[in-house]
């Protein structure tokens, strides 16, 4: 098949640097970036609302792209969550709660997309927690039966977000068992990307199957990029390749997932 692109990004609301809501600048970024299947983390949504409230929707009539909204809590009237948009037709939609008690909520989308020849991609669009031992809980739920390792799963996987994990941690390791992750290092001669005028930490990350060959990694960092949101979007070009005997293998379930 011919490239697939990939974005997670970080909307912030639609906020940008300064502090104005606006939603058409966050497309007219994602118009720039031109990806196929765009994670998107911390969007809005109100129902029958003006664009700046009702953003999922906006954003994917602008682009003409499919969506999906993941709901973790309620704001302002509306949802907000995570938000997966695809050029790609859709099939189960599952939200999967990350909260931990006493965290705010956060949570995992998890749709399917149905790519050329009848290959089904699996994509996971993850926003955790800012604390640590949050995000331990959290890591662990990802790898857990229900999610990462659910039997159900017969194509390759895509997890990528906003994963708050600055330094490898927990979830990091546990990732990194099961997925390939994509190294900035490498491919950007950086090891920050936020916030994006004056990068400090990495927060957001792609973690792939290795039937998804990387062909390409970019950070979308325009004069449109920078006062949109504080983050920016990562931008990835992969190439599906044949499953092989080992892909096609049952992935097994450790002891203790749930």
């Amino acid at each position: 098949m011919k490239t697939l692109r990939v974005a997670t990004y970080n909307v912030h609301r639609c906020r940008g640097i300064d502090g104005r809501v606006k939603p058409e600048r966050i497309a007219a970024v994602l118009k720039e970036v031109d990806a196929d299947v765009i994670a998107l983390q911390e969007v809005v949504n109100v129902s029958d609302g003006e664009p700046h409230e009702h953003q999922a929707a906006f954003l994917a009539s602008e682009l003409g792209l499919n969506w999906q909204l993941g709901e973790n809590r309620r704001f302002r009237g509306g949802a907000y969550g995570n938000v997966i948009l695809s050029r790609h037709a859709m099939r189960r939609v599952e939200n999967y709660d990350l909260s931990v008690k006493g965290y705010e909520r956060r949570g995992c989308l998890h749709i399917d997309v149905d790519l050329e020849a009848g290959q089904v991609l699996h994509i996971f669009n993850v926003h955790l927690g800012t604390d640590y031992m949050e995000r331990r809980h959290q890591g662990r739920r990802l790898i857990g039966a229900e999610i990462l390792l659910n039997r159900r799963l017969n194509g390759p996987r895509l997890m990528l977000g906003d994963f708050n994990e600055w330094a490898p941690g927990l979830t990091t390791k546990l990732l990194k068992s099961h997925l390939q992750s994509v190294d900035i290092r490498k491919h950007l001669k950086r090891t920050r990307t936020y916030p994006g005028l004056v990068p400090l930490l990495h927060l957001d990350h792609i973690y792939h199957d290795e039937e998804l060959e990387l062909r390409k990694l970019t950070l979308h960092r325009t004069r449109k990029a920078l006062v949109a949101s504080d983050h920016l979007p990562l931008v990835a070009d992969f190439k599906l390749q044949p499953r092989t005997a080992a892909t096609r293998a049952v992935r097994k379930v450790p002891a203790g997932s749930s």
